[in-house]
């Protein structure tokens, strides 16, 4: 029985990622993990397979020890992961609340590393790992700080792990979209600096990220731009001095 995990998947990446994995011949049932039962309740209405639902909040321990201990009891194969979970602050150091910049370390650093631990050990060859980072792992972005922080620290994760699961047959890809029609910005801006970034241009649909995420990892990419905006802040961010994207970055989040 293939499974697919997916965290975060009462909404945005994490909801569309279940919609397209749920028609693949490979995926026999799917685990979706969420806070929001009821939505994740609905999501379940509306596929085509058999769907277990899980409410754990990622953020505390208690979350992570009801998802392993579902493990432990259903021993599944799992033949996809996907690291959807994540949370996204707007503002300084001077409006972002500590518990806002905990929680986003918290989620998107400690819990998508130690889910990826806990689930790596039910995969087998042929499976695959896609942590929804950003292209703000790209470089630092000033009022966005914790959360490209918290999301180069992950695409580095990704990185060296696709190195440790070498010769076990399993794929693990960064997924780096630009911005993506979800929640996202609704919630990043619920903070004191909601209008430190005042443009999000350049959006894309959440399927055409998931499919173009799915292939990447096919072919066995480290990273998935996703998308030709992400691709130039990739190449950017290697080739131009950091001070330079930044200025760039800071005359685009202020017009």
């Amino acid at each position: 029985m293939g499974v697919a995990f997916v965290t975060g998947a009462s909404s945005g990446m994490g909801r569309e990622f279940v919609r397209v994995l749920a028609a693949r011949s490979d995926v026999d049932e799917v685990w979706v993990v969420a806070r929001r039962i009821e939505r994740l309740e609905a999501l379940a209405a509306e596929i085509p397979v058999p769907t277990r639902v899980i409410a754990a909040d990622l953020s505390c321990g208690e979350g992570l020890a009801a998802i392993r201990m579902a493990l432990e009891e259903s021993n599944p194969q799992v033949t996809y992961l996907v690291n959807a979970a994540g949370l996204g602050k707007v503002g300084s150091y001077a409006t972002i609340s500590p518990t806002d910049v905990t929680s986003m370390i918290d989620v998107n650093c400690a819990a998508a590393v130690l889910l990826t631990q806990t689930v790596v050990p039910y995969m087998v060859r042929g499976s695959h790992i896609l942590e929804v980072v950003s292209c703000a792992s790209f470089l630092p972005l000033p009022h966005l700080n914790v959360y490209a922080a918290s999301k180069a620290f992950m695409q580095s994760y990704t990185r060296g792990l696709r190195w440790e699961l070498h010769g076990t047959g399993i794929c693990a890809t960064a997924v780096c979209p630009f911005w993506v029609r979800t929640e996202f910005v609704e919630v990043a801006q619920r903070t004191g600096g909601a209008k430190d970034v005042r443009h999000f241009p350049f959006t894309q649909r959440p399927r055409t990220v998931v499919r173009r995420a799915l292939l990447a990892n096919r072919l066995h990419l480290a990273v998935a731009c996703c998308g030709v905006v992400s691709l130039l802040l990739r190449v950017t961010g290697k080739f131009i001095p950091w001070c330079v994207d930044i200025a760039g970055w800071e005359v685009l989040r202020r017009a």
